[in-house]
Formats: C-alpha cells, structure tokens, sequence
C-alpha cells in the first residue's frame, strides 16, 4: 500500500472519533519497528483535517537509570518491568487529557541521555487536540483504559535489529555493542510483552511496516 494512502485512511478514523477531551492515540510496537516516524508522518495529515496534534512519547518518560538497569543491564526482565514511570505518565499526560481532565499536561518529564527530570512546562491542550504517543509496551494492561486509538506497528525482529544497528550506532558506539544490547536485553523484553500482553489482538489497527515503501494496515475495529 502506498504510505499516503494509508496515512490519509488512518488519520481519517483517528478524527471521527467523538470524545469530549484530546482523543490519545497510541502507536505501539516493538523497538525499531517505526513508530516515531508513523506518528511524525501522520502530524500533517491530522493537521489537513483542522485537528490541532500534540506529539510525544514514551522516551520523555523513562525512570532514572539506577531503577531501569536494577536488574542488570541487559535484563530483558528489568527492560519490560522497570524501563518507565507510568505514574508520571498518567498524572501529567493521559489523566489530564483524558475525561475530567484539566488538559493542562506535559509532555515529557525526563530526559534519559541526562538521567535527569527535565525542565518542561505545562502546556493547554486544544480540546480537539489529538495526542500522539509514540512508545514500547504502550498496550499493557494497565495502560489500555487511557488510550482512545490504537496502533500497532508490526515487523519482524531480523528487521528490526538490522535497523537498529543502523540507527543505534552512535548511541551505543559499535554495532556489536547494539547487537549485544537488543539480543540480550530489547528484543527478549519485547517477547515477554507480547507473550503476556498480545498487543497484536489488543490494538485498533495493526500496520505492517516490514516494507516501509509499501506497507499494510489491518483495521480490527
């Protein structure tokens, strides 16, 4: 499928959405499967619609490192378990824009290049807004009640680890040290998520993304 295609069909289901608060979209999968850019690609095409977009993402929410690497750091247990404060996301994200919500947000709360909380502002949502949220494990259980759409992008591991290697070069610094990381520790974390989580039969629509010139979504609801 063309990629235009695709994205306009997308964004269309996205905006007839009728909720009173932000409608929080989240585009799941696993690491290096192209969430960041679906969700950077699909800005314009909810903008073409009259729908202000509030991007952000599950980096900007990770726990400091002494709590994500308490495990080890190639724990795929501690990747799945420990890698993020969903409280935080709750309280200054998805509770504020979700019903009864102030919609007064943040849309990140830490930095984790720094291992430091970051300097971030509250900002005032549009109530047309749509939010994308880009992240790992975003369909575990205790998060779906918070999400109005959802996206899984899907691709195969041998695809993904040759992105990452391509990708993650200068933030690990060699491609065995990338290898080392996802064999170990991202890839194994991703199939404890979904051996226990199924995001594939949880999401709204899943996208093939193995080819990403051509690829295919799946809409289950």
């Amino acid at each position: 499928m063309n990629r235009s295609v695709l994205l306009t069909e997308l964004a269309r289901r996205i905006t007839q959405i009728e909720v009173s608060h932000p409608v929080r979209v989240a585009i799941d999968g696993v690491d290096a499967a192209g969430k960041t850019t679906l969700a950077d690609e699909l800005v314009p095409y909810l903008e073409s619609m009259n729908r202000p977009v509030i991007r952000a993402s599950i980096d900007g929410f990770h726990n400091p490192a002494s709590v994500r690497h308490a495990r080890g750091k190639l724990s795929p247990q501690g990747y799945y378990l420990d890698s993020f404060n969903y409280n935080a996301l709750l309280t200054f994200l998805l509770d504020p824009l979700g019903p009864d919500g102030t919609l007064k947000y943040k849309p990140a709360v830490f930095d984790y290049r720094t291992d430091a909380s970051g300097a971030h502002e509250f900002s005032v949502a549009d109530r047309n807004a749509v939010v994308l949220f880009d992240g790992v494990f975003l369909l575990r259980p205790e998060l779906r009640e918070y999400w109005d759409y959802t996206v899984f992008v899907d691709a195969a591991f041998q695809v993904t680890l040759r992105r990452a290697v391509h990708r993650d070069l200068s933030l690990f610094g060699t491609e065995e040290a990338v290898r080392q990381r996802y064999e170990h520790r991202y890839v194994p974390g991703q199939q404890i998520y979904l051996t226990q989580c199924n995001p594939r039969q949880a999401a709204d629509a899943i996208v093939d993304n193995n080819d990403v010139a051509h690829p295919s979504i799946f809409f289950l609801r």
